[in-house]
């Protein structure tokens, strides 16, 4: 019986441990996706042109790649895939097949990685389509965003598959994937490719014109892959008007805005809660010179109740600008100027208005919209403390006036006093 006993009291114990420590186990969230981003080099013939500060195009993306690949940060996982890099005759069916993953996705191997591009010679053709199509799945399936950096010099001489047509294949699988194109000849042709494919993605174009802004430009889109969130954006489509604007809740989302224009969205704000809400606008395509993102918030009536703006001037990245409103933010002077009228009513609905100036250059396309993304939380209020009151009217005037005369009169007494010992000494 005593055995009995202790045999079930050790089993009562084992079964109410694995009660308690399996649900902890359920509960512990797992761990978040590395950044993953593969980099697709084009290493077609055309590359053994020398026209980028007196050196081969191949050399100089040989060059970045060395420079980014010593600058990757410790928990991006970066692969490496090439087109045209192989195959020498003449067989357009044969060299249309042409794309090989040099390095795969993972934790990079430094030397490995930089010998395997160091090889590279300028060879065959231009399967841009074929070689996208390979670089989503070396890059698998996951919640994270996962971006793809092509280098080309050239358009797609294999279509099909059409490299715009497998972007926007790519985009509407929602597999979370963003093309970047670096562009390296400065061909309108090759331009417009290459824009159609970023703008399929939500990605961004650029002409890289030297070996420095190749190597700066790859390090940016690198880095900013480290920066992408545990959920891809929310698509939303923003209106020219408050009233028609989508209702948003905390998260982050992705919309598109024509040059000059202004988009409207809203947030509910209870009393007590804070707004905080932030835009950035990728420069995806040339514009001019002088240009800014304002974003506000307004009541619905159309009152502003607060804004943020960037601006910037010749090349750059992506302008951002932020803002944070509370619902509690009382307006004294505003609720005693107005107590002979209606009461001053607090809005429930605060509107985002995200603004732009900028313009396009001579031949830029203006459709679609600039890449546009959201970010809006909703948390409480956090109340700056309260400062000394020293009233208001005539009692603000009584306590300077007081205030004053106490100084004067120290002020004489000092000066006295300074005067006889100057005058003693």
């Amino acid at each position: 019986m005593i055995n009995f006993r202790r045999s079930t009291a050790v089993l009562l114990g084992l079964l109410a441990t694995t009660a308690l420590t399996g649900p902890a186990q359920a509960d512990e969230e797992p761990a978040p996706e590395p950044p993953r981003v593969e980099l697709v080099l084009d290493v077609s013939g055309s590359m053994r042109a020398a026209d980028i500060d007196g050196r081969t195009r191949i050399s100089v993306a040989q060059q970045a790649f060395n420079d980014v690949v010593d600058a990757l940060p410790e928990e991006t996982q970066l692969g490496i895939r090439v087109l045209g890099a192989t195959y020498r005759g003449k067989d357009k069916k044969v060299g249309c097949q042409d794309t090989q993953q040099i390095v795969p996705v993972g934790p990079v191997d430094r030397s490995a990685a930089k010998a395997a591009v160091a090889t590279l010679r300028p060879t065959g053709f231009t399967p841009v389509g074929l070689a996208l199509r390979s670089a989503a799945q070396d890059l698998g399936t996951g919640a994270t965003t996962r971006r793809i950096v092509l280098i080309t010099d050239g358009e797609d001489t294999c279509a099909p598959p059409d490299p715009c047509e497998v972007a926007r294949e790519l985009a509407a699988q929602g597999t979370s994937l963003v093309v970047d194109t670096l562009g390296l000849a400065p061909d309108e042709k090759v331009r417009r490719q290459l824009l159609c494919i970023a703008s399929a993605t939500g990605g961004t174009y650029t002409a890289a014109q030297s070996a420095e802004e190749l190597t700066d430009r790859i390090k940016q889109l690198v880095e900013r892959a480290g920066d992408t969130h545990t959920r891809a954006p929310t698509v939303v489509g923003g209106t020219s008007a408050c009233d028609s604007a989508p209702l948003l809740a905390p998260g982050v989302y992705a919309d598109r805005e024509a040059f000059s224009e202004h988009r409207y969205y809203r947030v509910p704000i209870r009393p007590g809660q804070e707004l905080r809400a932030s835009v950035s606008m990728a420069l995806d395509r040339p514009v001019n010179r002088d240009y800014g993102v304002l974003l506000r918030a307004t009541a619905a009536d159309g009152r502003e109740l607060v804004r943020g703006a960037d601006a910037g001037s010749g090349r750059a990245d992506v302008l951002s600008a932020g803002l944070r409103w509370s619902a509690t933010a009382d307006d004294e002077d505003a609720a005693e100027t107005e107590q002979s009228s209606a009461p001053v009513i607090e809005p429930t609905t605060v509107c985002l208005v995200v603004s732009n100036s900028f313009a396009p250059r001579p031949g830029t396309a203006a459709t679609p919209g600039m890449p546009v993304e959201l970010t809006i939380d909703v948390v409480a209020a956090a109340p700056a403390p309260d400062g000394p009151d020293l009233g208001r009217g005539w009692v603000l005037l009584a306590l300077l006036t007081i205030a004053g005369l106490i100084t004067g009169l120290l002020a004489g007494l000092l000066t006295r006093w300074w005067v006889a010992t100057w005058r003693e000494n």
